[in-house]
């Protein structure tokens, strides 16, 4: 299925809104709900045997990317990393209290940060950390954010060797100047090595993000980019959004703002990425990801069973996600529960024998209908309201009349097509799948002051 493009209908939709890689969104978190509902949904979780997801962050960076909004730890000075790691180590032996750490995790992320900061002995010792107390599964996805700035050869080894069999890689773009203006210099050349690296150890999947709306970036020098990333050949590809928001992101503000694209610039970037990665052979699964038709992604999309939490896209529905480290979430049926996001409130609860989750929130009935609803919409591009309504008992069409009302609006514009059975969204509301799902989120409807990325 095809994308299509209007920048009228994107100009009359584009407006904030969350990128629902979970619902309710991670804005509705709330310290009620915090250690205690982590400890109770964990021994919950026991009880279903559910398979494990577990996501471990690694905050360290050596240099700050000034478009960055992740939680990292910029530091230069060797060192630091050590207690930290130490920290993840008891963190896990918490966890091992509550949670049965028999059942088969069969996905296994590092994200970050960077976690190739860590050196080899100390990725070693982790990753064998984990092996010991946790049942991680054979065939297990296990994937790893890597710098290419600062990775070589042996040390993409070693994580072959340990088990790793994907890779993630920031690119963001290769234009001199944009990269000196967001402080990342990686010339293509050490891209086209470390890719050369890649596929020679045999990792299974590699994907490579790029960001449209960075500050010098022309929709020339951006289909430079993007034609690069090609030559490339990537299995996935990412491309997002630039969300400027300095008074979240402080180290934004070494970005000039007068140096952004225009928004008719942005659209331009955005329309150049859907038409040549598609002329490529990349099939454009939704919010701004990529794969090739092999993929398992454009695969399970096909089939109608691509899933999504907060690692991103998965094929992995009914895990539960366990993540461990500062500012990790985790995910379980009726619960969502977060970490705390720095470094000393992390360190301190740990410190006193305690789990270091702060706030969540927990799932009511409502909660997990909606979450069904957008999930397969956001996913898969069609809902079967049957599927609904036998799963949780409800008359579609009464349990969300005010909601079909909005999508009937939504239909004229040819976003999507109503019947009596089911949603389905157009190759022009594909694009704006973001929209189409806020009109389940009761949430964001209510607390219009929140300040979320824009939806195109």
């Amino acid at each position: 299925m095809d994308v299509l493009f209007s920048e009228e209908l994107i100009k009359k939709y584009d407006k904030p809104g969350p990128r629902y890689t979970s619902y309710p969104p991670a804005t509705e978190f709330s310290e009620e709900y915090g250690r205690e509902f982590f400890i109770k949904h964990l021994l919950e979780s026991n009880k279903r045997g559910n398979p494990l997801s577990l996501y471990f962050h690694i905050p360290f960076c050596e240099n700050a990317c000034w478009f960055c909004g992740c939680n990292v730890v910029i530091n230069r000075i060797r060192g630091r990393e050590v207690p930290y790691l130490q920290r993840l180590e008891k963190e896990i032996s918490y966890l091992k209290r509550y949670l049965d750490t028999e059942r088969e995790v069969i996905q296994l992320h590092w994200g970050g940060g960077t976690p190739n900061y860590l050196t080899m002995e100390q990725t070693e010792f982790l990753f064998s950390f984990i092996r010991e107390n946790f049942n991680i599964s054979r065939d297990a996805e296990i994937s790893v954010e890597i710098d290419p700035r600062s990775v070589d050869y042996n040390y993409l080894k070693l994580y072959r060797e340990l088990g790793f069999n994907r890779i993630s890689m920031g690119v963001q773009d290769f234009n001199p100047k944009v990269q000196e203006a967001i402080n990342r210099i990686q010339p293509y050349p050490l891209m086209e090595e470390v890719m050369q690296w890649v596929r020679k150890l045999g990792f299974t999947s590699v994907n490579i993000d790029l960001i449209y709306g960075l500050p010098h970036q022309t929709p020339e020098t951006f289909l430079d980019t993007v034609m690069k990333t090609i030559e490339l050949n990537p299995d996935r590809v990412a491309v997002y959004n630039f969300a400027y928001v300095p008074w979240l992101k402080p180290l934004q503000r070494r970005i000039d703002p007068s140096t952004l694209p225009k928004p008719q610039e942005k659209l331009r970037m955005l329309e150049t990425a859907i038409e040549e990665f598609t002329k490529a052979g990349y099939v454009y699964i939704g919010m701004d990801h990529f794969a090739k038709p092999t993929d398992e992604l454009v695969i399970a999309q096909r089939e109608g069973k691509l899933w999504r939490n907060f690692q991103g896209y998965t094929t992995k529905k009914g895990v539960d996600l366990i993540g461990i480290g500062m500012s990790s979430i985790s995910m379980l049926e009726r619960y969502y529960g977060q970490n705390y996001k720095t470094v000393r409130p992390y360190y301190e609860a740990i410190d006193k024998g305690l789990l270091p989750t702060f706030r969540g929130i927990e799932l009511n009935e409502d909660d997990l209908i909606r979450k069904e609803v957008i999930t397969e919409l956001i996913c898969n591009f069609r809902l079967n309201k049957g599927d609904i309504e036998t799963k949780f008992g409800i008359d579609f069409d009464t349990y969300f009349e005010r909601e079909i009302n909005e999508l009937r609006e939504m239909e004229k514009d040819g976003l999507l097509t109503l019947d009596g059975k089911e949603i389905k969204v157009t190759p022009l509301g594909r694009l704006l799948i973001r929209n189409i799902c806020m009109v389940f989120d009761i949430y964001t409807k209510r607390r219009k002051e929140r300040r979320f990325s824009r939806t195109i």
